[in-house]
């Protein structure tokens, strides 16, 4: 069995354990770092308020091995005045020469900030052993987020925003870093990454800010632009069947797309449910999957459960799952898995 829950002070091990998968933003390798995410979580989760300071982190434990095997995070707003939110904006420039009867279309790049940034999602990660899963706890982990935004809108902007990975070199390096930043940062991709971390400075001040057009660069470069990575094929399509779309921007140094979506037009928040339910044992009955709320222990939990919609009342299965988070309520939060 699996939950879905915010994470807490004990998972400090497993987290670190998940974070030796890949150097990932949200959930560093260093013990020191990760102390402070679960600590500032812990305080967001708190929070009555909206603070673009927020982080939201969420952890997938497998209840039967007592371990977290999986994370992901919300951010209430990437990019502030403080920490601005870069981007290269993909634009189209047509030009004609009339004289010699030629024209044509640039695909062109410039540089791009936010300082009133949108919610921003991110921080999935799943344990390899795990992936392939027919409880689909990809998803889970994944939706999660949703679940917690339906129900907690006031801590969340209007517009949500996803970055997703590109494809990348066989030494992980980036196809437009080699291409484009290197020449204006003389640094390599991955110091770049880590330094943009917590200084973001030297992009303003280093990069181009006007026009760049990409029939200038290699063609590897240029294929990469917008493009994702093989192993983000699953989650691309997963953002586009629920409202997220490619906003024509890339990120500055790898070229991954960004992709975004109104807060209430993302699909499993804008078909949310509250209402009352009752338990059956038909199986005809249990069409549809959901992903519940639990208020038990007044922390946020999550769960998979199946049912079905009928009316003004919710049928759910009577299963040790619901039976454990739900207890004695009457009026239950979910979104559609």
């Amino acid at each position: 069995m699996y939950i879905v829950r915010q994470a807490k002070k004990e998972d400090l091990e497993d987290l670190y354990e998940l974070s030796k998968l890949e150097n990932f933003l949200n959930l560093p390798n260093d013990i020191e770092k990760l102390t402070k995410n679960i600590h500032k979580s812990i305080n967001s989760f708190t929070s009555n308020d909206f603070n673009p300071q927020n982080t939201f982190l969420f952890v997938l434990e497998d209840l039967s091995e007592n371990k977290v095997i999986g994370t992901s995070v919300i951010h209430s707003q990437h990019g502030t005045s403080s920490i601005p939110h870069f981007a290269l904006k993909v634009g189209k420039e047509y030009r004609r020469s009339y004289s010699v009867d030629q024209d044509f279309t640039h695909t062109t790049l410039r540089l791009h900030v936010e300082t009133e940034g949108p919610t921003e999602i991110g921080g999935l990660v799943l344990a390899p052993k795990y992936r392939g899963n027919s409880e689909k706890l990809g998803k889970q982990i994944a939706f999660s987020r949703f679940l917690y935004m339906a129900f907690n809108q006031v801590h969340f902007r209007k517009e949500v925003h996803a970055e997703l990975l590109p494809p990348f070199n066989e030494d992980g390096s980036a196809p437009l870093w080699e291409a484009l930043g290197k020449k204006f940062f003389n640094m390599e991709y991955q110091k770049a990454d880590i330094l943009s971390r917590k200084n973001k400075e030297f992009i303003l001040n280093l990069f181009p800010a006007e026009n760049i057009y990409a029939n200038l660069l290699s063609e590897k470069a240029q294929q990469a632009i917008g493009a994702v990575n093989k192993n983000t094929v699953p989650l691309k399509n997963m953002l586009e069947k629920i409202g997220f779309k490619y906003i024509e921007q890339i990120d500055p140094f790898d070229g991954g797309p960004h992709y975004r979506s109104m807060l209430e037009e993302i699909k499993p928040i804008k078909n949310k449910i509250k209402q009352n339910f009752e338990y059956t044992d038909n199986a005809d009955m249990m069409t549809d999957q959901f992903l519940i709320r639990s208020n038990k222990d007044k922390e946020f939990i999550g769960f998979k459960a199946r049912g079905s919609h009928r009316e003004n009342t919710l049928c759910l299965e009577n299963s040790e799952m619901t039976q454990r988070y739900l207890e004695a309520e009457k009026e239950i939060e979910l979104i559609y898995l």
